[in-house]
């Protein structure tokens, strides 16, 4: 009885050691990134003014700056990684990025798949249409057609407005905002669903004679999204944004992008 009673807490402690090791070793997300000196952010680059190429080629923009602080700070190489972002949840599950960072939309449904840091930035779900179209109304849109991009959070929008989405006579998809932008100039569609921040930004930026329309589809907020287990990845990047958010960094980012500090994170 006791030769029996010895194996039991022998076997008790062995899991319990067991499970200590299992705990310490599960989640590896920071610890591999640091290792390897480099931090994969995957991003579209055609979506001004968070990542796009400017007329050299280079990827810049208002995520770009902040994800090159962020890895400063970290002692690691930022290694940005343009991506098909209707296949972004793949490419990131796959392993080849360590993050979807570039206007990312948090929502219900993604949360379900991916874990996100805290919002930095709100934004709309706006519609565009030429400057001299007639258009004042979503209600003026009844029978026209609607471009968006595809994988898009403008998609998730529509959707949840079927009573609007219902009054279309089509919805197109494209591979990215500014293609469906040329699309409307050449008068392919009647408007585009998109960011607001990107639309104002292309507007302002390439004096295109666009037009938002007044009335809004959606009010969302943007954050860094990870593999679900990456929660030790997740944090030190959070961790590095509030620290920016404290000293102004984040501040002083979104001035030179914005003219104006439009970011959310709070500072603790």
């Amino acid at each position: 009885m006791k030769k029996y009673i010895v194996f039991l807490l022998a076997l008790c402690l062995a899991l319990v050691l067991a499970a200590g090791c299992n705990k310490s070793t599960g989640d590896q997300s920071w610890e591999k990134v640091e290792k390897k000196g480099e931090f994969v952010l995957g991003l579209d680059d055609s979506f001004p003014p968070m990542g796009y190429r400017d007329e050299n080629g280079e990827i810049v923009g208002f995520d770009v700056d902040i994800a090159k602080e962020v890895c400063s700070r970290l002692n690691i190489k930022l290694k940005l990684q343009p991506i098909n972002w209707d296949a972004k949840e793949q490419e990131l599950n796959s392993g080849k990025i360590d993050c979807i960072w570039n206007g990312f939309t948090i929502t219900e449904e993604r949360k379900n798949k991916l874990l996100f840091t805290e919002p930095y930035m709100k934004n709309r779900q706006v519609l565009i249409v030429t400057a001299d179209a007639a258009f004042k109304t979503l209600s003026d849109l009844k029978g026209k057609k609607l471009g968006l991009q595809a994988g898009s959070s403008a998609a998730d929008a529509l959707n949840s407005a079927p009573d609007f989405k219902d009054t279309l006579k089509d919805v197109i998809e494209f591979d990215d905002n500014m293609t469906a932008l040329m699309d409307l100039e050449k008068g392919g569609i009647d408007v585009v669903l998109m960011d607001e921040i990107v639309a104002r930004f292309y507007i302002q930026n390439k004096g295109k004679q666009y037009r938002v329309l007044d009335q809004e589809l959606a009010s969302e907020e943007y954050g860094i999204g990870f593999r679900k287990n990456d929660e030790k990845l997740m944090a030190k990047i959070q961790e590095t944004l509030k620290s920016m958010a404290k000293d102004g960094t984040l501040a002083e980012i979104s001035n030179k992008w914005f003219a104006k500090d439009i970011t959310t994170v709070t500072a603790e």
